[in-house]
């Protein structure tokens, strides 16, 4: 019931330091975005090195399952935020680039892409280190019964007694299964948090369009 999909999966350790900017080159204007970015925009992965001679980037995913990167066809490719900020699209549209993904497909456990207007090594080695994101939009459908993480993060939890547990804020990966990280208020106005099995024993209903999770799981667990 809970099979995995890219953007389901709590996202793998970042091979590289929080912060770090992407090398220093100057980038055409053809390749810079300047519209305003569009409100859906998911993180799925960075840029992690030049591939080939013919300007193909090889992408990091951050989760297992690569099926969004290889189905979209439009990458945002932004600069990593300043350590200690958290990464959000809007923070980091500074010399935002866009591209139009002309191939892409699997590579030992990477991504690696031909995108439209990167032509040669040196331009690049000028994304290296740039996270990618794409539209939430251009994710392909989940099978019956899986579900992205980003339509989990934000769920009402509850039980079957109608107790609130509290609101999902992560997913772990502890190799065996999936747990939701439920976050809720102690009594003295600090948080809490629940770590609730994300598997069918424990899973009533999830419903990520109203945004509601049902699970056996007591308050005092």
């Amino acid at each position: 019931m809970t099979e995995r999909k890219q953007g389901a999966a709590a996202p793998r350790p970042l091979n590289r330091p929080q912060g770090e900017s992407p090398k220093a080159t100057k980038l055409p204007a053809t390749l810079l975005y300047a519209d305003p970015l569009p409100d859906d925009l998911v993180e799925v992965g960075y840029v992690g090195a030049a591939y080939g001679i013919r300007g193909w980037i090889k992408v990091e995913p951050h989760a297992n399952d690569a099926s969004a990167l290889l189905h979209a066809r439009r990458w945002w490719l932004l600069t990593p935020p300043q350590a200690g900020l958290v990464a959000t699209a809007e923070a980091s549209r500074a010399q935002a680039v866009c591209v139009r993904v002309a191939q892409s497909r699997e590579h030992s456990g990477t991504v690696v892409a031909q995108a439209t207007g990167v032509s040669d090594r040196n331009l690049a080695e000028a994304l290296k280190g740039r996270r990618v994101w794409i539209r939430r939009a251009d994710f392909p459908a989940p099978e019956e019964n899986e579900f992205y993480w980003v339509d989990l993060i934000g769920c009402a939890v509850s039980n079957e007694q109608g107790e609130l547990l509290g609101e999902v804020s992560g997913l772990i990966d502890n190799g065996a299964h999936q747990i939701l990280q439920v976050a809720y208020a102690l009594p003295d106005g600090k948080a809490g948090e629940r770590l609730v099995p994300f598997v069918d024993a424990f899973l009533r209903t999830v419903d990520t369009a109203g945004k509601r999770i049902v699970v056996d799981w007591g308050l005092d667990y």
